[in-house]
């Protein structure tokens, strides 16, 4: 079972207990934040194995999370999501990859897409023998 900590940055009080929901009984510690300041000052107090966040958001937005982050561990995965609409959300994620996101998913998203992307990036990240197998 999986034991690594994920931050989740999401304002949207239903979606981001939906995703913390999902992941921790995947196994995964998960931390939550409703906004990108918020999360900035969890990372500070204890950092996590991975980031998932929105990029619209209040106080600051993702995209200027994510640099913030890349500041401070510049190995950090990033998963960055958005769902504002086709072509404002594909502007936001390439945005999002060129500014520090290792991957993004398009809001909504299914559940297995979302446990795929979290696996497949921490595994890829993972030191060798550090993750277990089942």
């Amino acid at each position: 079972m999986p034991t690594e900590r994920i931050l989740i940055v999401e304002d949207d009080d239903s979606i981001r207990r939906a995703m913390v929901t999902v992941l921790g009984r995947a196994g995964y510690r998960v931390r939550e934040a409703s906004s990108g300041q918020e999360a900035t000052r969890m990372w500070k107090e204890e950092e996590c194995d991975l980031v998932l966040t929105d990029i619209h958001m209040p106080d600051k937005d993702g995209i200027e999370m994510m640099r913030e982050l890349r500041e401070l561990k510049p190995e950090l995965p990033i998963i960055a999501v958005s769902g504002s609409g086709e072509r404002t959300c594909r502007a936001l994620l390439s945005g999002a990859n060129i500014n520090g996101a290792i991957r993004t998913l398009d809001k909504p998203f299914k559940i297995a897409e979302l446990l795929d992307c979290v696996g497949q990036l921490l595994e890829s990240v993972a030191p060798r023998g550090s993750r277990r197998t089942e």
